[in-house]
């Protein structure tokens, strides 16, 4: 069993993760949980802040300790994470689940979780690896300027779900997408699956990259998880997640 450690209230569980991993000196922690109960200052992708309600929904960071992947493979396992959680949330609501490359996971168009993946390096490999996620619930509302973006489970299914089955259950699962990822150091076997659940594949998307705005269609991810994007003159490109934001056409997603 992996050890689980739980506080009611944090600034962030990303960073009481990356507090605790520095001063590890060897893989005990390998596979620890950080979950609290709320955050105060919860991290998203490109600087954002994770809006946090206390009690109602999941806010988690898994802990790898001198995992045995190359840094440059660190990126792909933000969507590793992203397919686990759709897995289970989809097993449990009965209800179909999408992703929204890189980070989120969505139901009926909203997101209902985000993921940020840091790492740690030292001598070129990677010291610590931290997979935060944070999933929405049992939130009953949002504040006015999130209600077109996001959801939680509750609020598209009516149900209240146990919080610790889920968490238990995305636990368990990524561990398995995990060994699957560790056989190639990609995400070859678990493509096919995640690409099922690609709200963006053949969609026109903007790509918003260093202040320019780009139109193109998704086409799905490489092995290594990157985007790919066809543009207008039917050239292919992929796209690095750390480089840029995608938004469809239209809407968030």
């Amino acid at each position: 069993m992996k050890k689980i450690f739980w506080k009611e209230s944090v600034d962030s569980t990303l960073t009481w993760a990356k507090e605790e991993g520095r001063k590890s000196t060897g893989k005990e922690l390998d596979g620890a949980l950080f979950v609290a109960d709320e955050q105060t200052a919860g991290k998203g992708r490109l600087g954002r802040v994770w809006t946090s309600v206390p009690g109602e929904n999941i806010y988690m960071t898994l802990l790898l300790m001198h995992p045995e992947i190359k840094a440059e493979n660190a990126a792909s396992l933000t969507l590793v994470m992203g397919l686990s959680v759709a897995e289970v949330i989809e097993e449990m609501t009965e209800k179909v689940t999408g992703i929204k490359w890189p980070n989120d996971v969505v139901l009926s168009k909203k997101k209902i979780c985000g993921i940020l993946t840091e790492m740690q390096i030292k001598e070129q490999n990677p010291e610590f690896i931290l997979i935060g996620v944070g999933i929405n619930v049992n939130q009953e509302e949002f504040q006015e300027d999130l209600k077109d973006k996001a959801t939680s489970v509750f609020l598209e299914t009516g149900k209240k779900l146990s919080r610790e089955k889920i968490l238990e259950k995305v636990t368990e699962c990524f561990w398995r997408n995990y060994e699957m990822f560790l056989k190639t150091q990609d995400l070859r076997l678990l493509k096919e699956d995640y690409e099922k659940r690609l709200l963006n594949k053949n969609q026109q998307v903007r790509i918003l990259e260093k202040g320019a705005e780009t139109i193109g269609t998704a086409r799905g991810i490489t092995n290594t998880g990157e985007l790919l994007v066809e543009d207008m003159q039917g050239n292919m490109r992929s796209i690095f997640s750390g480089e840029v934001s995608v938004r469809g056409l239209y809407s968030y997603v």
